[in-house]
C-alpha cells in the first residue's frame, strides 16, 4: 500500500458551503474532531444535544477487529480518523480513508501515525462522485457524515456503486425529529454551514433500498440513527494475491 492515493488530480474547489467550511482550519471544524475523539467528552455531549450516548458509536467502530484478513475497506467521510481506533497494527486488510477536506485528511494522517497504522491510503475525494471502480470494496464505513452532505441520497448511491455484492455498508447520522433541543442544535449548525441536508430515519432507510442495500436495518436513538445493509447479491472478499496489505 502506498499510504497516499487519490493524486491523479485534485479535486476542483468543493461547490457547496458546508464542504468549503469542513476544509478550513478553523474552530467549529477541530472542536468537532477532538469531542468526537474523546468519548469521554462526546458521551455527555451526545447526551445534552442529540439525547443520545455516543457509546453505540464506538462500539461499531470496534467491529473492525472482526472483519476479515483481506478486507477492503473504505471510510468516508473519514473525518479525523475517529475509526482508525478499530485497526491494529499489522491486520491484513486494505484500508481507504477519504474526505473532501485536506484539513481533516492531515488530522487522519497524523492519528494514523500515532496509533502506528503504515499503510492506509488517503484519498482527497467528493462523495457525490468518487475516485473509484465499481465494486471495489467489501465494508463502507460512513460514521457523521450524511447529515454533512447536501444530497445524502447520492451519497448512499455512490457507497453502494462501490461495494461489492453482499458487502456492508454501516454508518451514523443525526437526524431530524427527535424533539426541540436537538432541532435547535441542528439549525445552529445549519447556521454555521456545519451540516447541509438532515433527514430522517425513515428517509436514510428508503436511501439504502433505492442504492440497491438489501435489509437495510436504521436504528434510531433520540436524534442519533445507526444504520447498516448489505448490498444485493452474494458476499465475496476480494482474493488477494498477497493476502492484503498490513496497516
Amino acid at each position: 500500500m502506498t499510504g497516499e492515493a487519490g493524486a491523479a488530480g485534485k479535486l476542483p474547489q468543493a461547490a457547496d458551503r458546508v464542504a468549503q467550511q469542513w476544509s478550513r482550519d478553523n474552530f467549529g471544524a477541530r472542536m468537532y474532531d477532538f469531542i468526537v475523539m474523546h468519548k469521554w467528552l462526546a458521551d455527555p455531549l451526545g447526551r445534552i444535544m442529540w439525547h443520545n450516548e455516543m457509546g453505540d458509536l464506538y462500539a461499531d467502530i470496534a467491529r473492525l477487529g472482526d472483519v476479515p484478513a483481506g478486507s477492503e475497506i473504505l471510510d468516508i467521510p473519514c473525518g479525523g480518523g475517529v475509526a482508525l481506533r478499530g485497526l491494529t497494527p499489522g491486520r491484513r486488510v486494505r484500508y481507504v480513508a477519504a474526505d473532501i477536506s485536506p484539513f481533516m485528511l492531515d488530522r487522519a494522517k497524523a492519528e494514523a501515525a500515532r496509533r502506528g497504522l503504515a499503510g492506509i491510503d488517503f484519498v482527497h475525494a467528493n462523495v457525490s462522485a468518487m475516485p473509484f471502480e465499481d465494486a471495489a470494496f467489501d465494508l463502507c464505513l460512513t460514521y457523521n457524515g450524511l447529515h454533512c452532505f447536501p444530497d445524502p441520497e447520492l451519497a448512499v448511491a455512490e457507497m453502494a456503486r462501490v461495494l461489492r455484492p453482499g458487502g456492508q455498508v454501516r454508518g451514523t447520522a443525526v437526524v431530524a425529529g427527535a424533539g426541540h433541543v436537538p432541532a435547535a442544535c441542528i439549525a445552529i449548525f445549519k447556521r454555521a454551514d456545519q451540516f447541509a441536508t438532515v433527514g430522517k430515519a425513515e428517509d436514510i432507510e428508503r436511501w439504502l433500498a433505492r442504492a440497491g442495500i438489501a435489509d437495510p436495518q436504521v436504528r434510531q436513538r433520540g436524534a442519533y440513527a445507526y444504520f447498516s445493509g448489505r448490498k444485493a447479491g452474494d458476499r465475496k472478499v476480494a482474493s488477494r494475491a498477497d493476502g492484503g496489505s498490513d496497516v
